[in-house]
């Protein structure tokens, strides 16, 4: 018996994926520019490490919260048009960001530039409008891979800090980083507004209820855990290493920047590797690959004894490669199990994982004092045993009942 070859992607589809992307790499560049731009302003506004990581950490927090009522709208009015609406608004905060002169003002705009964080439940939603389900691990996994857009805030805004004079009104020294990106977004709005296919008709007439209904199966919650370690811990690693690799290996800022860049890369660019795999031999699989791939780096970063700085490098290389493949086959878990409620059940699994981002940083500056500079990897690797077996345990349970997604209503 021969298996039907999944439909080709249309003309469309094609665009709809590279819009998004595009759209969430430039996105995910301003939700973390503050991991950067932070330590230029924590030196001018003379910060504690307590109020550097509530800064850095606050857009993960709104980009987390919204990502489930910005999947719903999605689905509800269309992938596109809510795109386009959050860019704009993205754009407009990073543009006030340039006029802020106290902290307290970051801290208020810190939470407007989390929207861009929502753009991930809104593309996730646009995707999964036009791309059928035997084709959304590879298109998604490609679509998730802007998360290495941290890495052009990593590599290029240290740069860009010293590019012109911090005595330039608004624009100069780390204000002319929230300003290029707006310009960027603004930039990318009307060209998704012009070049991307209309939104499908809508034709949904289900009441509130019956959108929020997945979220009763604990099999959505258990996505959320294992995307709280798979993407939760990576944008802590992004918002915690530059000042980590500064503070313990005085190195210099664009250093730090570029080392962190190595991490970033393959956290984001094997995404669409995980979705390939994760299409081709079952996301259950891979997934249980990329937690060992984890543990096996996490273990030798928690040792008492501060390993050297190429140790580190090489073990957040192997750490990110995990991390990559792993947040694709979540969501390749995602589109199985909840093929038509990708909004509402990847906008939560989203904001569970973006939570993760927001709380780890700050556990990880409690817990420093008493655990010393590796307090982070400790408490990455607890976090990650656990997930890893609640997985085993939900693997094996649901491989006993016999149930697959193509058996499944809606989960278990």
């Amino acid at each position: 018996m021969t298996q039907t070859a999944p439909p080709a992607l249309t003309p469309d589809a094609r665009k709809v994926v590279f819009n998004a992307t595009l759209g969430f790499t430039l996105m995910f560049a301003v939700w973390l520019m503050f991991a950067i731009v932070g330590l230029p302003i924590r030196k001018l506004l003379g910060l504690s490490d307590a109020q550097f990581t509530l800064l850095t950490a606050l857009p993960v927090l709104t980009g987390s919260l919204l990502r489930l009522p910005a999947g719903l709208l999605a689905d509800r009015f269309g992938g596109k048009r809510i795109f386009v609406l959050n860019t704009v608004l993205t754009a407009l905060f990073a543009f006030l960001v340039c006029f802020a002169q106290s902290y307290n003002m970051l801290l208020i705009l810190a939470l407007g530039v989390g929207l861009a964080g929502v753009s991930f439940a809104v593309g996730n939603s646009w995707i999964a409008q036009w791309v059928p389900v035997e084709r959304r691990g590879l298109a998604l996994g490609t679509f998730g891979a802007g998360n290495a857009g941290a890495s052009i805030t990593k590599l290029l805004a240290p740069l860009l800090i010293v590019a012109l004079p911090a005595s330039i009104p608004f624009i100069g020294g780390w204000r002319f980083v929230p300003f290029l990106l707006g310009v960027l977004l603004i930039a990318y709005a009307v060209s998704l507004q012009v070049t991307a296919p209309a939104d499908k008709p809508l034709t949904h007439t289900r009441t509130l209820a019956h959108w929020l209904r997945p979220l009763q199966f604990a099999q959505v919650w258990r996505f959320g855990l294992y995307y709280v370690v798979f993407f939760g811990a990576y944008v802590a690693l992004s918002l915690y290493l530059p000042k980590f690799y500064v503070d313990n290996y005085q190195i210099s800022l664009p250093e730090a920047g570029l080392l962190t860049a190595l991490f970033i890369f393959p956290a984001s660019l094997l995404r669409p590797l995980g979705g390939y795999l994760s299409d081709k031999f079952g996301p259950r699989s891979v997934t249980v690959g990329a937690f060992a791939v984890m543990l096996v780096a996490l273990v030798p970063l928690t040792l008492t004894l501060a390993p050297s700085l190429s140790a580190v490098l090489l073990l957040t290389l192997v750490l990110g490669m995990g991390m990559g493949v792993g947040k694709a086959s979540t969501y390749t878990l995602v589109a199985q199990w909840f093929p038509r409620d990708m909004g509402v059940v990847g906008g939560l699994v989203g904001l569970l994982g973006g939570l993760g981002g927001f709380f780890l940083p700050l556990i990880f500056s409690a817990l420093k004092p008493t655990l010393g500079a590796h307090a982070a990897f400790q408490t990455l690797l607890i976090t990650a045993l656990f997930a890893t077996a609640v997985f085993l345990v939900s693997m094996l349970r649901l491989r006993a009942l016999g149930l697959r997604p193509s058996l499944a209503a809606a989960g278990d």
